[in-house]
Formats: structure tokens, sequence, C-alpha cells
């Protein structure tokens, strides 16, 4: 006996058997669905006071029969789609109407959240026969666009009716080869091995989604696609509505999404509904930063605080995750209570911490010895701090003739790097660059980074460098300075560089330089260099040369 799916409380024994003798029927490869069935599943509907459906293959034979109520039919768990980005289910779904009405809002999101073939109703007469039959099913913005059949209010779908099942002009067959192909078209030409993503801002305001696209980009994923839903508030389960997730759904399968990105943290539960919902990969801001720093990591010691990071967001979610890992590991030498899978794996994790940690303050003392050795000798420490792609680094390069790498990318440098220049007053300088800050910095990334950030802790100057080209450079500094407050840092001299002056007007740095009080300069033509040597000199409080004597080295003089 094959199982019917829905609410049967109530039936009798002869409608239930009806009902499975349903799974004997077959349909034609080229059609929507038969008279036959039509009538039967009609015949059904009215007998029994519900909705019926049946989920058919591609090869005509019924997969699955449904009972709802007389208002709506709930699809049943038919599993997590596999295949790829613009798959289809191969599966269409066609039931049965009682009050006449046409295809509803439901119809069209199980299509499109399913990834259904088709979706058909079918009016059961008051008399138990077959009536008007409607169809629809998912157009690629290439076919919607040619006007063919009927696209209405409801968004992207063909839609086909026909007031007698037996007069529907479709061949399904020879309609969903050409609807994969015009998908599979759609995303031709494409990089395969490329990941790609839509990026989802649900943001109420614009902050940050401009940055979480760049982040995705320096992450190396091709953005397939963005979305936006402003909401008061996330949704508590799918983190946006039913609505939007059907676009995204479209929107995915155009584009050949795999990814979906999101410009928030996610709940764990809330991740898991959205990956069900939609068959993509949530991602949140944290992972993604997380990823970005994985990939940029070269050092021993950048790798080992990566990883410590990830384990540490990593750990609270594999508590939450599905109960299948929850079950007793058994075997020889594994019988009785023991641990379940889950709490191996939990325990693993906390075991690779604990040694990540030793290792990463093994490496902090090590460091340490060589500051003690700067301040043993008295050597002045210049910080390069700021938002991520501010120009610090290039800024570096151009004050000490280095080539420390440099890219338009989000957090190039993670790893502290410290090069020694000379100036008038000072003398020997050390100057270092850090690693970028970033607004809503992932705490598990703070604590991980705590060893390399104390760099700053020895610090003589921090130099806050703002990127004068960026219209957002008021919330970027908000966001450094409340970095700075968190590492306490706030007692140490700082100041602010202007850099990219080079890419705006003398009269937009003017305004930025008073409000900021801020030195600028340009790292690219290296003007300004003598104006900020002399603040930095001033603001370490000094007014004669370090060393008696003294003269400007070659990186001094390079600067003026």
């Amino acid at each position: 006996m094959r199982p019917i799916h829905g609410d049967i409380r109530g039936l009798r024994a002869a409608q239930r058997g009806a009902l499975e003798r349903t799974y004997r029927r077959k349909v034609s490869p080229d059609q929507v669905v038969s008279t036959e069935l039509a009538r039967h599943l009609c015949a059904l509907s009215r007998e029994i006071g519900r909705q019926v459906g049946v989920l058919l293959t591609r090869d005509g034979a019924v997969s699955k029969v449904i009972v709802g109520d007389a208002r709506q039919l709930e699809i049943p768990d038919i599993g997590r789609l596999r295949g790829g980005p613009g798959r289809f289910r191969r599966l269409r779904l066609v039931h049965t109407h009682l009050r006449g009405e046409g295809l509803s809002t439901d119809d069209l999101n199980d299509l499109a959240l399913l990834r259904l073939d088709l979706v058909a109703v079918v009016q059961a007469e008051a008399d138990g026969s077959a009536g008007a039959i409607e169809v629809a099913y998912l157009a690629p913005a290439a076919a919607a666009a040619t006007g063919r059949h009927d696209v209405g209010e409801d968004g992207p779908f063909l839609r086909v009716g026909a007031p007698q099942v037996y007069e529907l002009d479709l061949d399904f067959a020879a309609t969903i080869r050409e609807v994969e192909r015009e998908f599979g078209r759609h995303r031709g030409g494409r990089e395969a091995t490329k990941e790609r993503a839509l990026v989802i801002g649900v943001r109420p305001e614009d902050d940050h989604f401009a940055e979480t696209v760049e982040l995705v980009r320096s992450a190396s994923v091709e953005v397939a696609g963005t979305l936006r839903q402003r909401r008061s508030r996330v949704h508590p389960r799918t983190v946006v509505g039913r609505g939007k997730l059907t676009d995204i759904v479209l929107q995915s399968m155009r584009a050949g999404a795999e990814v979906a990105i999101f410009d928030i943290d996610l709940k764990p539960a809330q991740a898991r509904a959205f990956e069900d919902a939609t068959g993509l990969k949530a991602i949140d801001r944290t992972q993604l930063i997380l990823d970005v720093f994985a990939q940029r990591a070269r050092s021993r010691d950048g790798k080992l605080q990566v990883e410590l990071a990830q384990l540490r967001y990593s750990l609270p979610r594999l508590t939450e995750k599905d109960e299948g890992l929850s079950r007793l590991t058994g075997g020889i030498g594994g019988r009785g209570p023991g641990e379940t899978v889950l709490e191996v794996g939990r325990r693993r994790i906390r075991d690779r911490i604990r040694n990540l940690e030793r290792q990463v303050e093994k490496l902090s003392r090590q460091r340490d010895v060589a500051r003690s050795r700067r301040r043993d000798r008295r050597v002045p420490v210049l910080s390069l701090i700021g938002y991520t792609n501010a120009g610090k680094s290039t800024l570096l390069n151009a004050l000490t003739r280095s080539e420390v790498e440099t890219a338009g990318k989000l957090f190039v440098t993670l790893d502290p790097t410290s090069r020694r220049i000379r100036f008038p007053r000072e003398g020997e300088v050390v100057i270092t660059d850090t690693v970028g800050f970033i607004a809503e910095l992932p705490p598990d990334l703070v604590r991980a980074f705590r060893a390399t950030l104390e760099e700053l802790g020895d610090a003589d100057l921090l130099l806050h460098v703002v990127d004068a080209a960026d219209a957002g450079w008021r919330t970027k500094v908000e966001a450094v300075e409340r970095l700075i407050a968190e590492l306490s840092l706030n007692s140490k001299p700082l100041l602010v560089v202007l850099n990219k002056c080079d890419l705006v007007t003398e009269e937009h740095t003017r305004a930025m330089a008073g409000q900021l009080d801020a030195v600028p300069v340009s790292a690219r033509t290296r003007a300004g260099f003598s104006l900020l040597i002399d603040r930095a000199e001033e603001a370490m409080g000094r007014a004669a040369p370090l060393l008696p004597g003294g003269r400007p080295g070659r990186g001094a003089a390079a600067a003026r």
C-alpha cells in the first residue's frame, strides 16, 4: 500500500481505497494531466469535500497522492533539491479546486520555492466532473519578455488555461525541455569554477549593504545579483518573507546562484529554515568576513588566528545542528551510554580551540620579546590603523619604499608588517601596518586577533588613515573610533591622516581636513608627506632630533 499524504481522518475505507488506486494511473509524458485522471481526482474531491492532488513524474507516473481541505492543499516533504542551481524538481503538481477559484498565490509560491516543473488546477464541478484547467510554470526572463501566453500580475510565471482538460493546448514534455534550455542559456558562458551568490540586504537602512557586496567580491565570489527587503524586523524563521523567498529562488535559478549571502548575522535556526525553503546555502556577515580572512592569511600566526575564530563561531552552531547527529556511536568498545556523535564533535572542537589558543599565546610571547627590545632601544613605534581598504599598506610602501602587498580589495593585510624609517627629530622610527577595521567586526575575530592587536598597545602614535574619496567616511570613522575604545586605546596619541586626496577636489580635502583635524596626503603621489612627518613628530612630543646631530635618513629625505 502506498501512503496517502495529508489529513485523511474521517474518510471511509472505500474512499481511502479509491485514493490509493490513484497510484495505478499513468499519464502520457506530453500531457499535463489526462482527462481520465482529472475526472478521477474531481470525483473524489467532490465526494470527500476536500482538495485532492497528485505529484506526477516526468514519465507520467503518480509519485504522491495528497489530500487537503476545502480551501488548500499542503505539499508533503519531497526532500532537498539536488543537482545544482537552475535545476527543476522533475515533478509537477495537479490538484483540484472546489470553489471555482484559479491558481492561488500559494500555488505560485509552491511552484517557485519547490522548483516544480509546473502547477495545474482543475475545477471540480458540482456533479464531480472535471471543468476548466489552469496551468502555470516558471518563465526565464527572456521567455517572459516575449509575451508568450499570459504573464499577469503574479510576476514571472507563464500561464495558460482551457475550459476543459482535453482542450488544453500544451505539450508538457516539449515545454519543460524548452524552459530548462532557456534557463540554461541564460546562465551559459559563465565561469564554472567560480561560486556565484545572491547578496541579500534585510537592514532597514542602507548601512553596510554596499560593503557586503564588496566583501563578496573580495572573497572571490561572483555576485550573481542583489535583492533588498527593508523590514522593521527580521522574519523570525526564514529571515525574509514568503514573497521575497519566491523572488530569491527565481533569481537564483536564472542567475545560476548557489549561495545567498546576507548583510546581517543569522541565527542557526534561521539559516537552516532559509536553506530548506530555497535550496540555497545561507551565509551571514560573520561567515563572509571569516572566509575573507581565511583567504588572506599568509603567516602561520594569521592562519592560526583565523582558524581559532572560525571554530569559535561554529561551536555553538554545531550544538544546534540536525538531531541526526545525536545518536550513540555503538560498536565494540563503544556500547553503553558513551558520547553521542554530536558530543564527540563538540569535544574535538573544544580541544582544537584550546590547542590553538596555546599556540597563539606562544607566538604572542615571542612578539612581546621583540617589542621589549624595541622599547629598550627607545625606538618609537607608529601604528597605521583605519577602516579596511583606506590605503594603509599603500601609505606604508610610499613612506618606507617597501613592497607590501596592496590591492583594491578588503582585508588584503592581516599580518602585522613593520618597516623602519628615519624622521628628522625622532631618528629611527618603526611604522607598523595592522589589520583593517570594519563596522561590527565579529567578536570571535576580535578575540582571535587579540594577540596581533596587542601591537597597537605599544605604539607611541596611532595614525588613523581615512579614505578621503569614500562617501561613507563619517560612518567608517565612527566605527574605527568605537573599536579603538573597545581595545582601550583611547589614551594613545592619535593623528588622523586623510589619504587619497588626489582623487577629490581641494575644496573637499580642506573641508574634511578641517572637520577631522587631519593631515591631507596622497600615498600614490606622495603629496603631503613632509607635513605628515612634522605633525607625527609633534604628536610624539619631539622638538629636537632624538640623536644629537642626527640627519634625516633615506626614508625622511625621500618623503620630503
